[in-house]
């Protein structure tokens, strides 16, 4: 498994090498679609993005749960969690990544 972990940054130069803009225009472009996504999931939009997956917002109901070192029954309260399901081509370009 790769060390590597993709940052803004590595998206703002991807775009500076192959959109052609200045690096300053880049990060700023990389990090308004960013925001935008996240400001939609915010509101509790569904964020689709072709070929690559959906990103949305599921509220999970309260429940009680278990400590499992003391088996003490602990409420877990209501929460919203985001929850991403990558496209069947992701999914496939990541299984042939793994033929390797």
């Amino acid at each position: 498994m790769a060390d590597k972990t993709l940052t803004r940054m590595d998206l703002a130069d991807a775009v500076h090498s192959q959109v052609g803009l200045s690096r300053n225009d880049s990060a700023d472009l990389v990090e308004s679609v960013l925001n935008h996504v996240s400001d939609s999931l915010v509101r509790g939009e569904t964020v689709k993005i072709s070929s690559f997956g959906t990103f949305s917002v599921r509220e999970k109901a309260a429940r009680v749960g278990r400590n499992p070192k003391t088996g003490e029954e602990v409420p877990i309260h209501p929460r919203r969690v985001l929850t991403f399901r990558p496209s069947h081509l992701m999914k496939d370009r990541v299984a042939a990544g793994n033929k390797r």
